[in-house]
């Protein structure tokens, strides 16, 4: 498992796709950079600092700087690389990947100096058909982007941190439904509803919605909502809403009818009445706390 700081960019240093028709071994190689294979199809035989790997379709290898890596056996493969240098990932101590997973994926991190660092695992398989397609199509934008010009290459970084994030909720998804025992399926279950409410905030979420959406019982979604993080799915709804009403106080000079629109609490006393329910204090008070001078 590797640890890195996502506020932090990568540098790119090199990034392809090869396509190896007859047998063909890795040679010896000891870089000061990270290399991400992913696999495409066929098999790619790999030893690193003694351990081997075999990665077929779907798989990804994250190797790291300063370790002997060479090939171990002939054989025909597709596949995408991506070396790159990062000043903020590093190995990370042994985990629990279940407990890892909960925490990355239900924002247990919240308010913490844990929030902006995400896990990857060395190893990991994208089972999910649909989800490997999806990826491809993302390896390929990349490629486009990085052949461009230079002014392009901070975009290619940005979007290879995404595709890097993308690879760990995956693993960390399947460590849950697969791995993670009782109640993990529910778990996973969640997550997907957190991703939901954080998107369509804005709309009006309610129990016949998610039940179509989720094609589950809202009773049953709701319990599980808050056994798992707290918080009933309507309050969490609004405190998501709230967090954003509070980030275009402090940013903006909108009034408070629209920014209750804009949150999607469009009566403005209900706006008003959610807002200190949360923060303890009115719109207009938490205003002057945040913009007007001491």
């Amino acid at each position: 498992m590797l640890r890195m700081n996502v506020e932090l960019v990568p540098k790119i240093v090199l990034m392809g796709y090869v396509e190896y028709k007859s047998p063909w071994i890795h040679f010896f190689r000891n870089t000061d950079e990270h290399i991400l294979y992913i696999v495409k199809s066929g098999e790619l035989h790999l030893r690193e600092n003694g351990v081997e790997y075999v990665l077929r379709r779907g798989d990804s290898l994250l190797l790291e700087p300063g370790l002997d890596h060479e090939g171990t056996r002939k054989a025909t493969c597709d596949y995408y690389y991506f070396h790159f240098r990062h000043p903020e990932m590093v190995a990370a101590p042994a985990l629990d990947p279940v407990e890892l997973a909960k925490q990355a994926l239900l924002e247990n991190r919240a308010d913490s100096e844990e929030e902006s660092h995400y896990y990857f695992p060395k190893f990991h398989t994208i089972f999910d058909k649909t989800g490997f397609r999806q990826t491809v199509h993302a390896m390929n934008e990349l490629l486009l982007l990085y052949r461009r010009k230079h002014y392009n290459r901070g975009l290619t970084a940005l979007r290879f941190s995404e595709l890097l994030i993308e690879l760990s909720r995956d693993y960390f998804l399947h460590m849950l439904q697969h791995e993670g025992g009782k109640g993990s399926k529910a778990v996973a279950k969640v997550h997907a509803l957190l991703d939901y409410i954080h998107t369509h905030y804005t709309d009006k979420i309610g129990s016949g919605l998610i039940e179509r959406e989720f094609e589950s019982n809202y009773d049953y979604l709701n319990r599980i909502f808050k056994e798992t993080t707290g918080y009933t799915i309507t309050r969490y709804v609004n405190k998501v809403r709230i967090q954003h009403a509070q980030e275009l106080i402090r940013a903006t000079h909108m009034s408070f009818g629209e920014i209750g629109y804009l949150t999607g609490l469009n009566d403005p006393y209900y706006f008003s009445k959610v807002f200190k329910q949360f923060t303890g204090v009115s719109p207009g008070q938490y205003y002057k706390q945040v913009r007007e001078p001491e």
